[in-house]
């Protein structure tokens, strides 16, 4: 998966600008909302023309313009990262049956409708061997407006333990296994499903 990035633009504080739902936002907001816009329009253009694509992987595949939800500046949360004392070692298994294993090393927590919810993060290992962090999550989307296995966040562990990470729904993305049948990915466990409608981020591509 492709790594996401952020480039920040400054507006004039005088400027409040009004988006499509009717909604009065911050020039802060604003150009947040014009940078994932802005990044979304980068990763379709990656899919229809880089070698790598899963559209460009699979004959099979046919390349169109990724679904998304409008940008919402509320599904955006800040929280450290809480460890688990046990990282246990757990089998998740991927979407053509074969078992994986992955460590639960820790979650994440943020309070949304006046409830709290907490994200598991995963350490997994690529085939190469190398290490990553990664979150996975269902909701009450799944399924429906979304992919029916479930949608992933993009995770970088920070050395600091003091370090504050973004939950950025916005960023939600579909794994490749959304796009082509040739592709596995790991399916969320039942530890991993948020009792609340996740409107934000990619929406189910078929």
């Amino acid at each position: 998966m492709i790594k996401i990035f952020f480039l920040f633009f400054l507006i004039p504080a005088s400027m409040f600008l009004l988006n499509s739902c009717g909604k009065n936002y911050t020039p802060e907001e604003e150009a947040y909302i014009n940078e994932i816009n802005q990044l979304r329009k980068l990763k379709d253009e990656d899919f229809k023309s880089s070698l790598y694509s899963p559209f460009n992987q699979d004959v099979k595949a046919h390349y169109a313009p990724l679904k998304y939800f409008d940008v919402d500046p509320d599904l955006k949360f800040t929280s450290k990262l809480f460890e688990y004392e046990l990282k246990d070692t757990i089998q998740v298994l991927g979407t053509k049956g074969e078992a994986r294993k992955a460590v639960r090393y820790g979650y994440l927590k943020f309070i949304y409708q006046e409830k709290e919810f907490k994200v598991n993060v995963y350490k997994g290992w690529t085939e190469n061997g190398e290490a990553y962090f990664s979150i996975w999550f269902t909701d009450n989307t799944t399924g429906e407006e979304t992919y029916g296995v479930g949608r992933y966040l993009d995770f970088e562990l920070s050395p600091s333990k003091e370090f504050t990470y973004t939950i950025d729904f916005n960023l939600a993305y579909n794994p490749y296994c959304a796009y082509s049948s040739t592709y596995s990915c790991a399916v969320p466990t039942k530890e991993d499903y948020l009792d609340i409608e996740i409107k934000a981020g990619e929406k189910n591509f078929h």
